[in-house]
């Protein structure tokens, strides 16, 4: 089914797994993606930042968005499209809609800086892949340096009928989310789905601002998941006591670059989630002195969450 704005839950974004020659491991993103499935995710996200998508070439990009959509057996498959260019935008983008996507996800070029651009190249980059193929806008202007106001959100989304979700990753940003919200109560907005990231940081109070859920990746996809339904079922002390118990790690795991996915993939290793917590150079790998304090910290977890200590 196509993406909408009624889209809730969690999105894990999926790291892309690979061995340690650097060539793309299929058989942990079948186990990845079903792993997705067992806990409870209502879709999943690839080819994101953190799934090394500058790294792949156009053919193994497809090639690896299409292992996903297979697996996922219905699982609603969100792909990053985002490139330099619309040409190779649009050939991802269709592709991947032929192969079962739900949607595609566009991050804004970091050459962009007025309000009129940013909107122009969001009307550009939906006219290139089609305007029927369902959208979703990436706000990170930590990583891409492009500040989108609530007023050019709301442009965008009034602008284009297929932008139906906004991945939220401003920060601070929970205000933002109030504003918009807000938008869509006095009708100045229609209604679009809100999934956060920044690696699910603030997601204990992004949900009681009004979002939807998360699209973000973290080792323990599981916990994000119990999170958001917990606090849909109106068990509000619950989630934040389980999301406190994993704040420390959650908080490691949120350095920058390629040590914060070389702590991510680790610990998905350790689970047996992928075989392999290899990065495709250039990238990073944990020293030992890393990997005691990742140990540590999976130790004070597993003090409230038992699945911090059964790993594989």
């Amino acid at each position: 089914m196509p993406l909408d704005h009624t889209a809730k839950g969690v999105y894990p974004i999926a790291p892309t797994p690979f061995h340690a020659d650097g060539q793309v491991d299929y058989a942990s993103i079948d186990r990845m993606t079903d792993f997705y499935r067992s806990v409870g995710s209502t879709g999943m996200t690839v080819l994101g930042v953190m799934g090394e998508a500058p790294k792949l070439d156009g053919a193994e990009a497809l090639e690896i968005a299409r292992r996903f959509i297979r697996r996922a057996e219905g699982l609603p498959v969100i792909v990053g499209v985002s490139a330099p260019g619309f040409a190779a935008m649009r050939a991802l983008a269709r592709n991947a809609m032929e192969a079962g996507a739900a949607g595609v996800m566009i991050a804004p070029p970091n050459t962009l800086r007025t309000d009129d651009q940013i909107t122009t190249y969001y009307r550009q980059a939906s006219e290139a892949i089609g305007e029927d193929v369902p959208f979703v806008i990436q706000d990170f202007p930590q990583t891409f340096s492009v500040v989108m106001t609530n007023a050019v959100i709301r442009r965008i989304v009034q602008e284009n009928a297929a932008c139906v979700m906004l991945k939220h990753e401003d920060w601070p940003g929970l205000e933002k989310i109030s504003a918009l919200r807000g938008f869509q109560a006095d009708g100045s907005m229609r209604p679009i789905s809100i999934l956060c990231g920044n690696g699910g940081l603030f997601l204990d109070f992004e949900v009681e601002r009004g979002a939807d859920g998360a699209m973000t990746g973290y080792a323990f996809p599981d916990m994000l998941c119990d999170v958001v339904r917990l606090q849909a079922e109106g068990q509000r002390d619950a989630a934040h006591d389980l999301f406190d118990a994993h704040l420390p790690l959650l908080r490691y795991e949120q350095q920058q670059g390629p040590t914060g996915l070389a702590v991510r993939k680790y610990v998905m290793a350790r689970r047996g989630i992928i075989a392999s917590d290899a990065q495709r150079k250039p990238g990073a790998s944990l020293t030992a002195k890393a990997k005691a304090e990742v140990e540590y910290l999976l130790a004070r977890v597993a003090r409230h969450d038992p699945r911090a200590g059964a790993l594989g």
